[in-house]
């Protein structure tokens, strides 16, 4: 009896350990997190707060309240809901066109988005500077510095970001659903709107979630393109912050970006779930 009690306490406390030392192990990202992410943005939003008199909900105010804060958000949504538009519109087709379309060269192609992947966004903009700059091939200087070609830069940096996952989606489309649909006299219009994109849309639509979060915190392409009369949020960060040395309008515009940079976030792990489940139940 003895025995069986010091086996079976044994076993009970055994659970416990684990979740202890799970604990431990979960402690160092934790830490690291907090001193490399959290306190930072503790210091930006105590910055924020941060008046002549004091502490306070002034620097707020006059931000949320002034006609720049309010055109750069303006600019901010409306690129990026532009360029999230049409990044989804020629990535779907792109992907359709390398996923049923059988030519010379489509695994080829579709390696080459993964690289694209990888590229900085300023190297689309520079590209983009010998093509349609003053001195470029094209010679559209006034296209370019325009809030048209930061559009067009952006749609072409951030497709790959909807093609990737169309690509991904169509592959698990089952063929059987395709023939059946043909063999019942469905045109190819028809299979496509009823068949293939219901079946991809969680992950179309993670995808556009992905390229807004990322249109919305665009950049490089914006600085580098110099756009006369272009201000989006993240650049009005930048020059409050860099140019004027308003520390505490910047840390307002910043904290702004980041709500919304985390809302999208969430509705992209949300539709991601989505799509990983309707590919698992497809399979």
């Amino acid at each position: 009896m003895t025995a069986v009690a010091l086996v079976s306490g044994k076993q009970r406390s055994h659970p416990v350990s684990r979740s202890r030392r799970g604990w431990v192990w979960l402690l160092p990202p934790l830490v690291v997190v907090a001193v490399f992410f959290g306190y930072p943005l503790v210091l930006v939003a105590g910055q924020s707060l941060t008046t002549n008199t004091g502490f306070g909900l002034g620097v707020w105010a006059d931000v949320l309240g002034s006609a720049e804060f309010r055109d750069a958000a303006g600019q901010t949504v409306v690129l990026a809901l532009g360029a999230t538009t049409g990044c989804v519109l020629l990535g779907t087709f792109l992907a359709l066109v390398v996923a049923f379309v059988p030519f010379p060269g489509a695994r080829t192609l579709s390696r080459l988005v993964d690289t694209v992947l990888a590229f900085p966004s300023f190297l689309i903009a520079l590209a983009f500077t010998f093509l349609y700059g003053s001195a470029g091939v094209f010679g559209a200087g006034g296209f370019l510095y325009s809030p048209w070609g930061v559009l067009l830069a952006e749609i072409t940096f951030y497709t790959p970001f909807v093609m990737r996952p169309a690509l991904a989606a169509f592959g698990q489309v089952p063929g059987v659903h395709l023939d059946v649909a043909a063999s019942l006299g469905a045109r190819p219009g028809r299979v496509l709107w009823r068949v293939v994109l219901p079946a991809a849309l969680p992950s179309l639509a993670s995808g556009a979630c992905l390229t807004l979060l990322l249109a919305l915190n665009e950049f490089g392409i914006v600085l580098f393109l110099g756009a006369k009369g272009v201000t989006t949020l993240p650049m009005l960060v930048y020059g409050k912050g860099i140019v004027t040395f308003d520390f505490p309008a910047a840390s307002v515009v910043a904290l702004v970006d980041v709500a919304i940079s985390l809302l999208l976030y969430g509705s992209y792990r949300v539709l991601a779930g989505r799509g990983r489940g309707a590919a698992v139940d497809a399979a």
